[in-house]
């Protein structure tokens, strides 16, 4: 289903959008960060916690030094503030580079088993399939962030993989 290439070629395009957000949302005022926009999660900063909410929770099954979010963690309000979110996205942007530049195409089979809070219940998944979802999850939520930046009026970042600067 997917290579070491493909982790790591995500790996860098999720460090490279979150880059750009932390960019251009740096002067953003808060009350523009925190506006209800009507998206899934509310707002802009809503949404950017979730996601980093997500890559932790997803980080910690899959690299045993990543933490998994307190278990009262929100994940609306993971991170207080947007100078906050940008040093914990940053931290973590890092890790899940480095845990991309160890893998070796063994290292992504198997199965990935763990319990839900969110729906009750457990899971037993490949692997593989985990570690598209900790991508795809993060492209789709940016993408309600890219909107809500657009309709606030603030310049969006580009978002696409063709366009990625090389490291």
């Amino acid at each position: 289903m997917i290579d070491p290439g493909y982790v790591r070629t995500m790996a860098r395009y999720n460090a490279w959008q979150n880059r750009q957000l932390m960019e251009l949302l740096a002067e953003a005022p808060d009350d523009v960060l925190r506006a209800d926009r009507g998206a899934f999660f509310g707002s802009i900063m809503e949404t950017l916690n979730h996601i980093l909410w997500g890559d932790t929770l997803w980080m910690s099954r899959f690299e045993p030094r990543v933490a998994k979010p307190a278990a009262d963690a929100d994940h609306r309000t993971f991170t207080p503030t947007f100078a906050v979110w940008s040093a914990e996205r940053f931290r973590m942007d890092g890790a899940i580079r480095m845990w991309a530049d160890t893998l070796r195409g063994l290292d992504l089979k198997g199965q990935l088993s763990w319990f839900s809070v969110t729906e009750g219940r457990d899971f037993r998944l490949p692997l593989e399939t985990c570690i598209v979802q900790l991508f795809n999850h993060q492209t789709h939520h940016r993408g309600q962030v890219h909107a809500m930046m657009t309709a606030a009026g603030l310049k969006a970042p580009v978002t696409d993989i063709v366009f990625m600067p090389e490291d």
